[in-house]
């Protein structure tokens, strides 16, 4: 007569045991078996600690989870049996019970998958639960027993850094990305029944990142450069400038003038990420899911390019289960908005809280998630719906109120918000025949972060690193203004009406341009190219 499979459960009774893996063991049914399984669940692109206790006692055969789980964690319920049950284990046919402490935090995702297997052979003694505890584990089933990778990896294995674990199981995948935690000691699992060997036997290799090497390799390679722009030398010292300064920017210009060019090379002349920014932005992008399967770093400044039919809540983030949107995607990088009147208005005044916080936050009823989003807005737009209006070399066929509609699709406060209006007027057949190449991203990025470092040996002790990130209280003890500037800034306020905050930004701005010069104090030569960068400031549209 048969055993039935429910029975072979009960004792345990591996079918790989011959191979060593696994030794049988006969155990009491009135026994209660209790587990404790360290594993971790994102909050915003934080993370925290989750203890999975797994509780086996006699009852009808079942696994409850408990502990506010969503379906994706309620769904791993079938996805753990059947791993278990195709890697050799047989699951007891008792009540399980798993809670997911803290119980009263909502729990997502597929991630508890693994550490939920893990609890089940702990509790039934096939792993020893002492040895299981000194791991935290992370990662989703398949069927068969192997180990998928998952979001958001890099933010919990820091916080379990920080709780005191030491070791940590993750899918191959993600191996490399927990590894750049390195007071964490991370192995790497294909399957379910690799992970049972590196429980009970130990000796794996964990997982090695040099963070330093990564950063390093990646600083100075890139697809593009400002040597391949022809011309345009009056956008390219602006865009030097908002570099420089970490200055928002708005390129006006009729189709084909390059602006879509320029911007895209913005990243080439901005400072490397440092360790601790690269960490910052491979985290956001972890819980994105955006890293691929291997990546340890984002080690290039990001940029965000969205089409301009994006919701509000894929450009700063939200949703029904919240995730990050463009803008802290763009986290120490560029985000840029092509054909910026196309955007929905309601989609673009959303952006005006993340550029003058550095961060979103999402108000749900059950929680508050806050994403960094401190990102260099670069956008760029056409004159008019035709895109010719003074251009001269093209007759513009747009009426006056429909130019003036145009330009009020993107409202007086985010243009405040904007310190450099830049107008990018059509090549002539000279500069576009031109053979000589324009200056290389490199030089230009020299001096960058030339005036990086005196921004930073100036803003250091504030917490801040660039002179678009000054306080009001920041700029009037910073930036010091001689008699003729400050004339010719009561001036430009009267004529061309700029808003307190338009003042700030222009004094900002010539902050920068004294940086770049290398001057300690503001001159009226620094204001006046700072003012003449508010192009739309004074425009008026004319026949």
């Amino acid at each position: 007569m048969s055993v039935p499979r429910l029975q072979l459960a009960a004792l345990e009774c591996n079918p790989r045991a011959e191979s060593g893996i696994l030794a049988p063991r006969v155990r009491d049914q009135s026994s209660r078996m209790l587990a404790r399984i360290s594993s971790g669940a994102v909050i915003g692109v934080d993370a925290m600690r989750v203890e999975v206790e797994v509780d086996v006692a006699n009852g009808l055969p079942c696994i409850h989870v408990v502990g506010l789980p969503e379906g994706a964690v309620r769904e791993g319920r079938e996805r753990v049996t059947a791993a278990l049950n195709n890697s050799g284990f047989a699951v007891p046919p008792r009540r399980i019970t798993v809670n997911l402490a803290p119980a009263d935090v909502r729990k997502d995702g597929s991630a508890f998958d693994l550490a939920i297997a893990i609890g089940i052979l702990a509790a039934t003694g096939v792993v020893a639960p002492e040895a299981a505890a000194r791991f935290c584990f992370l990662g989703e089933l398949g069927l068969d027993g192997d180990l998928r990778p998952v979001r958001g990896v890099l933010p919990i294995v820091l916080r379990s850094s920080r709780e005191g674990c030491e070791q940590a199981i993750v899918p191959v995948g993600n191996a490399a990305e927990a590894a750049v935690v390195t007071t964490m000691k991370v192995y790497g699992a294909a399957t379910l029944l690799e992970v049972v060997q590196l429980i009970r036997e130990g000796g794996g290799v964990p997982t090695q990142v040099d963070v330093a090497s990564l950063l390093r390799n990646a600083a100075l390679q890139h697809d593009v450069d400002y040597s391949d722009v022809k011309g345009q030398e009056h956008a390219r010292r602006a865009l030097e400038i908002a570099a420089a300064g970490q200055h928002n920017v708005l390129l006006v210009g009729p189709p084909g003038s390059g602006k879509s060019m320029l911007a895209r090379r913005l990243p080439t002349i901005m400072p490397p990420l440092t360790a601790a920014e690269a960490v910052e932005v491979t985290k956001i992008h972890s819980v994105a899911g955006r890293l691929r399967p291997g990546q340890a770093l984002v080690t290039a400044r990001p940029f965000r390019a969205p089409h301009h039919t994006i919701s509000d809540a894929g450009l700063v983030g939200g949703g029904s289960t919240p995730r990050p949107g463009e803008a802290s995607l763009a986290h120490h990088g560029v985000l840029f908005l092509d054909e910026l009147p196309e955007f929905r208005r309601h989609v673009l005044d959303a952006l005006r809280q993340p550029i003058e916080d550095g961060a979103v936050l999402i108000g749900r009823a059950r929680a508050a998630i806050n994403y960094p989003a401190r990102f260099m807005l670069a956008a760029a737009m056409n004159p008019c719906p035709c895109g010719y209006h003074g251009d001269g070399r093209a007759r513009c066929t747009c009426h006056i109120a429909q130019v003036e509609r145009y330009l009020a699709r993107v409202s007086g406060p985010l243009l405040d918000r904007i310190d450099l209006h830049i107008e990018v007027p059509a090549l002539s057949g000279k500069e576009l025949t031109r053979l000589d190449p324009g200056e290389a991203s490199e030089n230009i990025r020299a001096r960058v972060l030339e005036a990086r470092a005196r921004q930073l040996a100036r803003l250091g002790d504030r917490g801040i690193f660039a002179n678009a990130q000054m306080s009001a209280r920041d700029v009037r003890e910073l930036c010091v203004v001689d008699e003729r500037g400050l004339s010719l800034l009561r001036s430009a306020i009267q004529r061309l009406g700029l808003s307190a905050r338009a003042y700030h930004r222009v004094l900002r701005l010539a902050r920068t341009i004294a940086d770049l010069q290398g001057k300690g104090n503001i001159a009226a030569a620094h204001i006046a190219e700072a003012i003449q960068y508010r192009t739309l400031d004074r425009r008026t549209v004319t026949a």
